[in-house]
């Protein structure tokens, strides 16, 4: 069997994926590396099972990379069948208020970007700057101080020699050092290596639109430390996001309303990019499946029954990554194998509603997404139902919201991942997001190198409606959309781009998916430049009205270095990436 993969496809993976040797020379091809990945997760088989039947899941899993139907997350594809063998993406540690917790993370954290991971953090237990330490008869620094030791940490440490490293960091919105977080990202270049969020409850939310005070509180003593207008602040964080695309928000109580292990302890973090809320020390198993390959062309709609077959296989394949992981901290072990949480999740969405002739922005495209998400979060709930049958609980079931009345194997099983470099793999757009642009060049995907893209969907709608020419396709090389071609206006709905879309569509996508998501959804809300701070505004507080749990916007422009952007600078490239 062998991949239909894209040139761009094929450039990802000689770059990061596939194994080298010592003098830097490809050792291995994309089918096998799919086929060690393959062997290595269907070596858990073998806990339950015989040398047959890994065999033969072996032969599943390689075929569902190989069609380009699903994808692990990186550190599997990166580290499967070798001695490293770190196969999460990401995680969350825990940072008390002493120098030894703070620098025990610090080392774990550096141990796990070392080997491919991402790492969450919420650092508001640390005392404010400037409090008393009576053991030293010092001050402290603050929270802020740390998080710019750990990115400096991650700046000199590349990811399993493959890609530098990804954070989340945190502060709850009661802290006393909020506002120096808030902006602390305004100065292009701090903070390079983390992703911020303010950690926000429904108590905030409540004072902001009742035009109330806000406390602000010593993390360690309870005591009040200062009062501000809760508005005051909601100004800060909605100004700073407008300016540079931080901070995001992770809506707390939202998020423990689904908090699968209670009795283990309040969620105060997620990974890196937002869409798995986590325990301390629990890591994130995730995988993708292009929903663009289940379509049928004859009838136009979505295979359910092979989608069924698919989201088995991959439920089965992430339950038995955990039992293949490598776990590099005691802890993480325990808490991971103890929850088994994973995470399966789509890539291809916009490609999909394009191949259906839906709209991204329309009430059928939500309809559908809502559709779609309830029958992967029910069919991998069945799996996950059926392998405890097989394999048993998870350690901590009787500690969970499902006992006594549902033995499961998995205290969660869907999450929606953003899919960057795997959807380029895959060959389709990325997680649910919309077309970010007809022809866009992406930036620092591939080291220092650069990557131009036309959308092949877009080139073959054009083909199939004698639409095509060359004169059409470099124009929309140049900006990336239809705006300014004379193509009828259903085409120009059809392949509408992100910053061609409200936002309130983009936060409805959001929303309609993680109604039927376990976890998180990852989910960008796109603005163009000329997007006002009002807009931000309007756009966090839906969110928190739709019960997201969590925001992340971005004006387009915002940052001197952004990894997409639309058209295609050089015109002879378009050429190159039809194929």
């Amino acid at each position: 069997m062998k991949s239909n993969l894209s040139n761009n496809a094929i450039k990802v993976l000689n770059s990061r994926y596939l194994l080298k040797n010592a003098e830097g020379d490809i050792v291995e091809s994309p089918d096998e590396l799919f086929r060690r990945v393959a062997n290595h997760i269907a070596k858990g088989e073998l806990t339950y099972g015989s040398a047959a039947d890994a065999k033969a899941w072996e032969e599943k899993f390689y075929a569902l990379m190989c069609e380009l139907k699903f994808m692990p997350n990186s550190p599997t594809l990166m580290n499967a069948g070798m001695p490293l063998g770190q196969l999460s993406a990401c995680f969350v540690l825990p940072i008390e208020d002493s120098i030894e917790s703070i620098f025990t993370t610090l080392k774990n954290t550096a141990l796990i970007q070392q080997s491919g991971g991402g790492t969450g953090f919420n650092f508001s237990a640390l005392r404010p700057d400037g409090d008393f330490i009576s053991s030293s008869s010092g001050n402290a620094s603050g929270p802020v101080s740390f998080i710019k030791i750990f990115d400096a940490a991650t700046q000199n440490i590349k990811q399993g020699g493959k890609r530098r490293g990804a954070n989340m960091g945190i502060i709850n919105i009661d802290h006393p050092d909020i506002e120096e977080f808030i902006s602390v990202k305004r100065e292009e270049g701090v903070l390079s290596n983390f992703n911020i969020s303010v950690g926000i409850y429904d108590t905030f939310m409540i004072a902001v639109e009742q035009d109330a005070m806000w406390q602000l509180k010593h993390p360690g003593i309870g005591k009040l430390v200062k009062e501000i207008k809760a508005r005051s602040l909601w100004n800060k964080i909605v100004e700073n996001a407008w300016s540079s695309g931080d901070p995001g928000l992770v809506f707390l109580d939202t998020v423990n309303k689904t908090n699968p292990t209670p009795a283990l302890g309040e969620i105060n973090c997620t990974n890196p990019c937002g869409e798995v809320p986590l325990l301390s020390y629990e890591a994130c198993n995730l995988g993708s499946i292009n929903v663009s390959q289940f379509f049928i062309t004859e009838s136009k709609q979505v295979d359910w029954k092979k989608l069924e077959e698919s989201i088995i296989f991959s439920i089965r394949f992430l339950d038995n990554v955990i039992e293949m992981n490598n776990y590099i901290i005691p802890e993480i072990k325990a808490l991971v194998t103890g929850n088994r949480k994973i995470g399966l999740g789509i890539m291809g969405w916009a490609e999909l509603l394009i191949k259906m002739h839906i709209a991204y922005d329309s009430d059928k495209a939500l309809q559908l997404a809502e559709q779609l998400m309830k029958f992967i979060n029910e069919k991998s709930k069945e799996a996950s139902i059926d392998l405890a049958k097989q394999r048993g609980v998870f350690k901590n079931w009787d500690k969970s919201v499902y006992h006594p009345h549902t033995p499961i194997r998995n205290a969660t099983r869907t999450s929606i991942a953003p899919t960057g470099t795997i959807s380029i793999i895959a060959g389709t757009s990325s997680s649910i997001e919309p077309l970010f642009a007809l022809a866009f060049h992406r930036e620092n995907v591939l080291n220092n190198e650069t990557m131009d893209d036309i959308n092949p969907i877009f080139v073959q709608y054009l083909q199939q409606n004698n639409l095509y020419s060359e004169a059409l396709i470099k124009q929309v090389a140049k900006t990336g959309t239809l705006a300014e071609t004379d193509l009828p206006a259903e085409v120009k709905n059809l392949f509408k781009t992100s910053l061609e879309i409200e936002p309130k569509w983009h936060i409805q996508h959001q929303v309609a998916f993680q109604k039927y998501t376990d976890n998180a959804v990852s989910k960008t809300i796109n603005m163009p430049t000329e997007a006002t701070i009002k807009d931000i505004d309007n756009a966090y507080m839906f969110a928190w009205k739709q019960k997201a749990k969590g925001v992340t916007i971005f004006r387009y422009g915002s940052k001197q270095k952004q990894v997409l952007k639309s058209g295609i600078d050089n015109q002879d490239a378009c050429h190159v990436c039809v194929s």
